[in-house]
């Protein structure tokens, strides 16, 4: 009988605690139906129809986007942080974005049929903690989102009433307390009754129509055309000039640049319903990039002509785009932006508003939220609770916070979601598989280093024998896959670290301390350096997708130090809130998601199942035998021909994990034998061949 660890231990106790955290979804449980509260009822033999063109994904990429963005976070980034410079705060927001989305849409074509977006990919490919740490983060993304929505066609409805509404509920209610800036600020009924309204359409099972999205999306472009090619007649470039360009400097262009961010988000819609698409592993990423790339477009140049048209210190931070041509007497110009307005902020609203229960639904249903969330109503068919729930907390958000701060907050959240993802893509395309550990690679990495000849020309050779870079026939092992992943952890670290000391050591102090701080920077630039370059000496997977993001590490790793970089650009208030958000998550999960997780739920009933076995058979003679001579071979054949499933795999458990490994007869006249190990083990892993 094999030694046993006292069940006290603690090594025992960190084995099962880390198990726990880097558990996986088995990707054979993403059957059709099983996630898709689109699908049809269960005895249909029909599914989603794949009617999506590419037009239709890059339609709802631009629908979810350039509402709020255009409307209203250009007008206020330029008046409070930016100036004119948030024209190159939303080309830097723009790159940040750009190189989230090529990790994003990697992401997504890995896993097929998934209801939760980066999420479930994430639960599948990473772990249980890393996919609650997402989920969370993308709830309150979909949470801010809705409530800024709402905010923000509350305001535009204010400024066309020529600012009654406001001053009625001011005068009538009074003003609350802002949370945390001291400001205070009248109740906005309005944006609560909006949140209200659309959250009882989405309750009721009213899904986004391809066409409806379509046409608004036109008359939303139809006013952009028009917004810019107007506001050409009345531009002065005065408004440039004297310093006026840059204001704030380039600090302020930063900090906007991480409140603009939040004008790019929603790309993701794009994946959560690439199910619908005709060709999705070529329209999903195609459509990311489109998306992303007509946002740009669209904010740059209403961004040239609202800072050409009004001084950014009158610029309207409600309604920016109306009351620059109500400045210059262009009533006319001033309703149409309005009509724009409402279709682009009512996109954009149901953009934000849909999805969010359909990940809480997809967290409740694996038992990491409460699980009276992933409730389906029968009728309707849209998990009615967790509309309601989360509806009404956007409501909430609208009714009591200002839409400058919604905004804010919304992209600390969405930032940290897209930087854990190109972390997740980083640390996949170092992982062995089970093609690695065959005899026969599939050639991904020969061409994808063929790609690398090209561009470098005769310097190829030398940059690989300079940066120590593997063969393009060498295949990573799980000795290399726990290096990448130790590596992109520290440099994950390290990255915020560094921005820490530049932001508020370097560009915040003077003298000997900046430069002290600058040295410091330096030497951490350098060790991150290091750290990139041990990653470029790993072996790449060599597993071929539909879809794989360009530059693999260098382009994660850029998302990951430009998004570090913006999330520390924003206010120390906004950091506390969302300190708070990330400590009731935390909350949650561990006191409820961890245990209640469908994993420790089969986990649990595997183990009660194999100790009333074990109570069974032990009347059985366990004597010697020949059988049992050959136990140890037999044991250890098998952890080596299992497949590496990645850093929670078996052989990483240690040395102290293997003495655990007992052999309970299976079949008292064969050779075959079940091994039970203690603690809890990855669900892939507790599958026996």
């Amino acid at each position: 009988m094999a030694a046993r660890l006292s069940s006290g231990s603690w090594p025992d106790a960190w084995f099962n605690t880390r198990s726990r955290l880097l558990r996986t979804k088995p990707v054979g449980g993403m059957a059709a139906g099983q996630d898709d509260l689109t699908e049809l009822a269960q005895d249909s033999p029909v599914g989603l129809a794949k009617v999506l063109t590419t037009f239709d994904l890059v339609s709802l990429g631009v629908g979810s986007c350039v509402g709020t963005g255009m409307y209203v976070v250009a007008g206020l980034v330029a008046k409070a942080t930016a100036g004119p410079g948030v024209i190159l705060s939303f080309i830097i927001a723009a790159v940040a974005s750009i190189l989230s989305g090529v990790c994003y849409a990697e992401f997504g074509v890995r896993v097929p049929k998934t209801t939760g977006s980066a999420y479930t990919y994430s639960y599948v490919t990473v772990g249980e903690f890393v996919a609650f740490l997402i989920g969370w983060n993308l709830i309150l993304e979909y949470l801010i989102g809705t409530a800024a929505g709402a905010s923000a066609l509350s305001s535009m409805f204010d400024s066309l009433a020529d600012h009654s509404v406001s001053g009625f509920t001011g005068a009538h209610l009074g003003r609350l307390p802002g949370l945390g800036r001291g400001e205070s600020t009248a109740p906005d009924l309005l944006a609560l009754l909006i949140a209200l309204l659309v959250t009882g359409i989405v309750a009721m099972g009213v899904r986004n129509s391809v066409v409806f999205n379509n046409v608004l999306n036109v008359v939303n472009l139809v006013v952009w055309v028009f917004t810019v090619v107007a506001g050409m007649f009345f531009l002065s470039a005065a408004n440039w000039e004297g310093g006026r360009f840059l204001p704030y400097g380039w600090s302020g262009v930063m900090k906007g640049a991480a409140t603009c961010f939040y004008a790019f988000i929603g790309f993701d819609i794009i994946a959560t319903t690439g199910e619908e698409a005709q060709n999705p592993n070529t329209s999903i990423p195609y459509a990311i990039t489109a998306s992303l790339v007509t946002c740009l477009t669209a904010y740059v140049s209403v961004s040239v002509v609202l800072t050409l048209m009004v001084p950014y210190q009158l610029i309207d931070g409600s309604a920016p785009l109306m009351e620059m041509f109500a400045v210059h007497g262009f009533l006319w110009g001033k309703y149409v932006v309005a009509a724009g307005s409402i279709c682009g902020l009512t996109v954009s609203l149901l953009g934000s508003l849909f999805p969010m229960p359909r990940v809480i639904y997809a967290m409740a249903r694996d038992g990491l939220l409460f699980r009276f969330l992933s409730r389906v109503s029968a009728r309707t068919r849209t998990p009615t609770l967790a509309c309601v729930v989360s509806g009404g907390l956007a409501a909430l958000l609208a009714l009591l916070v200002s839409l400058q701060d919604l905004i804010e907050m919304m992209s600390i959240g969405t930032l940290l979601a897209y930087t854990l993802v190109s972390l997740c893509v980083l640390m996949l395309r170092y992982q062995p598989d089970e093609s690695d550990l065959s005899a026969e690679p599939d050639g991904g990495q020969e061409d994808r280093d063929s790609l690398l000849r090209r561009l470098l020309g005769r310097h190829y050779h030398s940059l690989r024998l300079r940066l120590g870079m593997p063969e393009p026939s060498a295949r990573p092992t799980p000795a290399t896959g726990r290096t990448v992943t130790r590596c992109t952890l520290l440099f994950f670290l390290a990255s915020f670290l560094l921005w820490t000391v530049v932001i508020f050591g370097l560009e915040g102090g003077t003298g000997a301390g900046a430069a002290v701080s600058g040295v410091v920077a330096l030497l951490m630039a350098g060790s991150l350096a290091k750290v990139l370059a041990t990653i470029l000496q790993q072996p790449q997977s060599g597993r071929s997708l539909a879809y794989m993001a360009p530059g693999v590490p260098l382009v994660p790793a850029a998302a990951i130090l430009v998004n570090s970089y913006l999330m520390l650009k924003l206010s120390p208030l906004t950091w506390t809130r969302f300190s708070v958000w990330c400590l009731l998550g935390l909350l949650i999960y561990g006191c409820y998601g961890v245990w209640h997780s469908s994993l420790e739920l089969s986990a649990r009933e595997e183990q009660v199942h194999a100790s009333s076995y074990q109570r069974f058979d032990d009347h059985l003679d366990d004597t010697f035998s020949p059988e049992l001579e050959r136990e140890p071979r037999y044991q250890y054949q098998e952890e080596e021909e299992r497949p590496y499933q990645g850093w929670s795999a078996p052989e990483e458990r240690g040395s102290y994990r293997e003495r655990d490994l007992e052999p309970e007869p299976c079949d008292p006249s064969g050779d075959q034998y079940s091994y039970q190990s203690r603690g809890w083990t990855n669900a892939a892993f507790a599958e026996e061949d």
